[in-house]
Protein backbone atom coordinates (compact mmCIF):
# COMPACT_ATOMS: atom_id res chain seq x y z
CA UNK A 1 0.00 0.00 0.00
CA UNK A 2 1.45 3.39 -0.95
CA UNK A 3 2.02 6.12 1.65
CA UNK A 4 -0.82 8.37 0.39
CA UNK A 5 -3.38 5.60 0.76
CA UNK A 6 -1.93 4.58 4.13
CA UNK A 7 -2.36 8.12 5.47
CA UNK A 8 -5.91 8.28 4.13
CA UNK A 9 -6.78 4.93 5.72
CA UNK A 10 -5.31 5.99 9.09
CA UNK A 11 -7.55 9.07 9.12
CA UNK A 12 -10.79 7.14 8.65
CA UNK A 13 -12.67 6.81 11.95
CA UNK A 14 -13.85 3.18 12.26
CA UNK A 15 -17.59 2.61 11.88
CA UNK A 16 -18.22 6.34 11.38
CA UNK A 17 -19.14 7.78 8.02
CA UNK A 18 -21.42 10.56 9.21
CA UNK A 19 -19.23 13.27 7.67
CA UNK A 20 -19.92 12.04 4.13
CA UNK A 21 -16.34 11.11 3.28
CA UNK A 22 -17.22 7.42 3.33
CA UNK A 23 -20.11 6.13 1.17
CA UNK A 24 -23.05 4.80 3.16
CA UNK A 25 -23.95 2.54 0.25
CA UNK A 26 -21.26 1.08 -1.98
CA UNK A 27 -22.13 -0.89 -5.11
CA UNK A 28 -19.57 -3.04 -6.92
CA UNK A 29 -19.63 -4.63 -10.37
CA UNK A 30 -17.41 -7.72 -9.95
CA UNK A 31 -16.11 -7.77 -13.52
CA UNK A 32 -13.19 -9.43 -15.26
CA UNK A 33 -13.19 -12.93 -13.79
CA UNK A 34 -13.11 -14.72 -17.15
CA UNK A 35 -10.45 -12.41 -18.56
CA UNK A 36 -8.36 -12.94 -15.45
CA UNK A 37 -8.62 -16.71 -15.92
CA UNK A 38 -7.55 -16.45 -19.57
CA UNK A 39 -4.69 -14.09 -18.71
CA UNK A 40 -3.49 -16.62 -16.16
CA UNK A 41 -3.82 -19.44 -18.71
CA UNK A 42 -6.44 -21.38 -16.76
CA UNK A 43 -8.17 -24.02 -18.87
CA UNK A 44 -11.54 -23.43 -17.20
CA UNK A 45 -12.69 -19.79 -17.07
CA UNK A 46 -14.98 -20.71 -14.19
CA UNK A 47 -11.89 -20.84 -11.99
CA UNK A 48 -11.67 -17.09 -12.43
CA UNK A 49 -15.17 -16.76 -10.98
CA UNK A 50 -14.35 -19.16 -8.16
CA UNK A 51 -11.16 -17.35 -7.17
CA UNK A 52 -12.81 -13.94 -7.50
CA UNK A 53 -15.94 -14.83 -5.55
CA UNK A 54 -13.91 -16.54 -2.82
CA UNK A 55 -12.60 -13.11 -1.85
CA UNK A 56 -16.06 -11.59 -1.33
CA UNK A 57 -16.11 -12.17 2.48
CA UNK A 58 -12.71 -10.51 2.77
CA UNK A 59 -13.76 -7.51 0.68
CA UNK A 60 -16.87 -7.12 2.82
CA UNK A 61 -14.71 -7.09 5.93
CA UNK A 62 -12.70 -4.20 4.41
CA UNK A 63 -15.97 -2.36 3.84
CA UNK A 64 -16.99 -3.00 7.45
CA UNK A 65 -13.69 -1.55 8.65
CA UNK A 66 -14.42 1.66 6.72
CA UNK A 67 -17.88 2.02 8.23
CA UNK A 68 -19.80 1.39 5.02
CA UNK A 69 -23.39 0.43 5.92
CA UNK A 70 -24.65 -1.18 2.70
CA UNK A 71 -22.80 -3.06 -0.04
CA UNK A 72 -24.44 -4.22 -3.26
CA UNK A 73 -22.56 -6.86 -5.27
CA UNK A 74 -23.39 -7.59 -8.91
CA UNK A 75 -22.38 -11.21 -9.21
CA UNK A 76 -24.47 -12.50 -12.12
CA UNK A 77 -26.49 -10.50 -14.63
CA UNK A 78 -29.58 -11.45 -16.58
CA UNK A 79 -27.51 -10.93 -19.74
CA UNK A 80 -25.01 -13.49 -18.43
CA UNK A 81 -27.82 -15.99 -18.01
CA UNK A 82 -29.07 -15.38 -21.54
CA UNK A 83 -25.69 -15.48 -23.26
CA UNK A 84 -23.27 -17.73 -21.37
CA UNK A 85 -22.85 -21.43 -22.25
CA UNK A 86 -24.88 -23.78 -20.05
CA UNK A 87 -21.75 -25.51 -18.75
CA UNK A 88 -20.29 -22.22 -17.56
CA UNK A 89 -23.58 -21.19 -16.00
CA UNK A 90 -23.83 -24.46 -14.09
CA UNK A 91 -20.40 -23.81 -12.58
CA UNK A 92 -21.38 -20.22 -11.77
CA UNK A 93 -24.52 -21.35 -9.97
CA UNK A 94 -22.47 -23.74 -7.86
CA UNK A 95 -19.95 -21.00 -7.04
CA UNK A 96 -22.76 -18.61 -6.09
CA UNK A 97 -24.30 -21.21 -3.77
CA UNK A 98 -20.97 -21.72 -2.03
CA UNK A 99 -20.25 -18.04 -1.40
CA UNK A 100 -23.81 -17.30 -0.22
CA UNK A 101 -23.63 -20.15 2.29
CA UNK A 102 -20.23 -18.92 3.49
CA UNK A 103 -21.64 -15.45 4.05
CA UNK A 104 -24.51 -16.89 6.08
CA UNK A 105 -22.06 -18.87 8.22
CA UNK A 106 -20.17 -15.71 9.20
CA UNK A 107 -23.30 -14.41 10.96
CA UNK A 108 -21.97 -10.91 10.27
CA UNK A 109 -24.06 -9.75 7.32
CA UNK A 110 -27.75 -9.15 6.69
CA UNK A 111 -28.27 -10.61 3.22
CA UNK A 112 -30.81 -9.47 0.64
CA UNK A 113 -31.35 -11.02 -2.79
CA UNK A 114 -32.07 -8.42 -5.48
CA UNK A 115 -32.11 -10.58 -8.62
CA UNK A 116 -34.92 -12.37 -10.43
CA UNK A 117 -34.97 -15.67 -8.58
CA UNK A 118 -37.37 -17.13 -11.14
CA UNK A 119 -34.51 -17.15 -13.65
CA UNK A 120 -32.32 -19.30 -11.40
CA UNK A 121 -32.27 -23.04 -10.78
CA UNK A 122 -34.54 -24.02 -7.91
CA UNK A 123 -31.62 -25.04 -5.72
CA UNK A 124 -29.80 -21.70 -5.97
CA UNK A 125 -33.04 -19.75 -5.58
CA UNK A 126 -33.74 -21.79 -2.44
CA UNK A 127 -30.25 -21.07 -1.07
CA UNK A 128 -30.82 -17.34 -1.55
CA UNK A 129 -34.25 -17.39 0.10
CA UNK A 130 -32.86 -19.35 3.04
CA UNK A 131 -29.93 -16.93 3.35
CA UNK A 132 -32.27 -13.94 3.51
CA UNK A 133 -34.40 -15.65 6.16
CA UNK A 134 -31.47 -16.82 8.29
CA UNK A 135 -29.82 -13.40 8.37
CA UNK A 136 -32.91 -11.18 8.69
CA UNK A 137 -32.15 -10.38 12.34
CA UNK A 138 -28.42 -9.77 11.88
CA UNK A 139 -27.55 -6.22 12.90
CA UNK A 140 -24.42 -5.98 10.76
CA UNK A 141 -23.83 -4.55 7.32
CA UNK A 142 -26.58 -5.06 4.73
CA UNK A 143 -25.33 -6.94 1.67
CA UNK A 144 -27.45 -6.98 -1.49
CA UNK A 145 -26.62 -10.00 -3.65
CA UNK A 146 -27.21 -9.22 -7.31
CA UNK A 147 -27.58 -12.72 -8.75
CA UNK A 148 -29.72 -12.84 -11.93
CA UNK A 149 -29.96 -9.06 -11.65
CA UNK A 150 -30.62 -6.60 -14.45
CA UNK A 151 -31.44 -2.91 -14.08
CA UNK A 152 -34.10 -2.95 -16.77
CA UNK A 153 -35.78 -6.00 -15.27
CA UNK A 154 -35.72 -4.33 -11.86
CA UNK A 155 -37.53 -1.29 -13.27
CA UNK A 156 -40.03 -3.38 -15.23
CA UNK A 157 -40.93 -5.42 -12.15
CA UNK A 158 -41.40 -2.22 -10.16
CA UNK A 159 -43.68 -0.82 -12.91
CA UNK A 160 -45.75 -4.00 -12.92
CA UNK A 161 -46.13 -3.79 -9.14
CA UNK A 162 -47.26 -0.17 -9.32
CA UNK A 163 -49.71 -0.89 -12.14
CA UNK A 164 -51.25 -3.74 -10.15
CA UNK A 165 -51.85 -1.40 -7.23
CA UNK A 166 -53.24 1.34 -9.46
CA UNK A 167 -55.71 -1.09 -11.00
CA UNK A 168 -56.74 -2.39 -7.58
CA UNK A 169 -57.08 0.97 -5.82
CA UNK A 170 -57.89 3.42 -8.59
CA UNK A 171 -55.17 5.75 -7.29
CA UNK A 172 -53.36 7.30 -10.24
CA UNK A 173 -50.71 9.48 -8.60
CA UNK A 174 -47.33 7.76 -8.98
CA UNK A 175 -44.54 9.53 -7.15
CA UNK A 176 -40.80 9.00 -7.29
CA UNK A 177 -40.90 7.76 -3.69
CA UNK A 178 -43.65 5.26 -4.47
CA UNK A 179 -41.78 3.90 -7.46
CA UNK A 180 -38.43 3.70 -5.65
CA UNK A 181 -40.05 1.68 -2.89
CA UNK A 182 -41.02 -1.01 -5.41
CA UNK A 183 -37.48 -1.57 -6.67
CA UNK A 184 -35.43 -4.48 -5.36
CA UNK A 185 -33.58 -2.08 -3.05
CA UNK A 186 -36.75 -0.41 -1.81
CA UNK A 187 -36.31 1.35 1.52
CA UNK A 188 -32.54 1.65 1.14
CA UNK A 189 -30.57 4.80 0.33
CA UNK A 190 -29.32 4.91 -3.25
CA UNK A 191 -25.68 3.95 -3.76
CA UNK A 192 -23.25 6.79 -3.19
CA UNK A 193 -20.42 5.12 -5.07
CA UNK A 194 -20.35 2.48 -7.81
CA UNK A 195 -17.07 0.68 -8.49
CA UNK A 196 -16.51 -1.38 -11.62
CA UNK A 197 -13.41 -3.51 -12.00
CA UNK A 198 -11.70 -4.77 -15.19
CA UNK A 199 -11.20 -1.45 -16.96
CA UNK A 200 -14.62 -1.30 -18.64
CA UNK A 201 -16.08 2.24 -18.64
CA UNK A 202 -19.79 1.52 -18.46
CA UNK A 203 -22.33 0.40 -15.89
CA UNK A 204 -24.08 -2.13 -18.18
CA UNK A 205 -27.50 -1.34 -16.73
CA UNK A 206 -26.52 -1.89 -13.09
CA UNK A 207 -28.99 -0.18 -10.70
CA UNK A 208 -30.25 2.01 -13.53
CA UNK A 209 -32.69 4.01 -11.40
CA UNK A 210 -30.85 3.84 -8.09
CA UNK A 211 -27.42 4.90 -9.42
CA UNK A 212 -28.65 7.88 -11.43
CA UNK A 213 -26.74 10.30 -9.15
CA UNK A 214 -24.05 7.93 -7.89
CA UNK A 215 -20.35 8.66 -8.20
CA UNK A 216 -18.63 6.21 -10.56
CA UNK A 217 -15.15 4.77 -10.15
CA UNK A 218 -13.56 2.50 -12.76
CA UNK A 219 -10.71 0.27 -11.65
CA UNK A 220 -8.31 -1.22 -14.20
CA UNK A 221 -7.68 -4.49 -12.34
CA UNK A 222 -9.81 -7.59 -12.85
CA UNK A 223 -11.95 -8.57 -9.88
CA UNK A 224 -9.72 -11.46 -8.65
CA UNK A 225 -6.85 -8.95 -8.33
CA UNK A 226 -8.93 -6.37 -6.39
CA UNK A 227 -7.20 -5.45 -3.13
CA UNK A 228 -7.81 -3.34 -0.06
CA UNK A 229 -5.60 -0.69 -1.65
CA UNK A 230 -7.91 -0.55 -4.69
CA UNK A 231 -10.88 -0.10 -2.37
CA UNK A 232 -9.16 2.67 -0.41
CA UNK A 233 -8.21 4.48 -3.60
CA UNK A 234 -11.82 4.38 -4.76
CA UNK A 235 -13.10 5.66 -1.42
CA UNK A 236 -10.44 8.36 -1.33
CA UNK A 237 -11.44 9.49 -4.84
CA UNK A 238 -15.07 9.57 -3.67
CA UNK A 239 -14.16 11.64 -0.60
CA UNK A 240 -12.58 14.32 -2.80
CA UNK A 241 -15.55 14.76 -5.12
CA UNK A 242 -18.06 17.58 -4.82
CA UNK A 243 -21.44 15.87 -4.99
CA UNK A 244 -23.95 18.41 -6.28
CA UNK A 245 -26.86 16.06 -7.03
CA UNK A 246 -27.84 18.03 -10.10
CA UNK A 247 -27.69 21.48 -8.48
Amino acid sequence: MDSTISMFAQNIPPQDNADGHIPRHLAIILDGNRRWARANKLADVSEGHRIGFNKIPEVLSWCEDLGIRIVTLWMLSTDNIRNRPSRELAALYEIDEDVVQRLVETKRFKLNAIGSLKLLPDRLAGVLRTAVQKTKDVSGMLVNLGIAYGGREDILEAIQSVIADVVASGEIEITEELFSARLSTGGQPDPDLVIRTSGEYRTSGFLLWQAALSELYFCDCHWPDFTRTHLLRAVEAYSLRDRRFGY
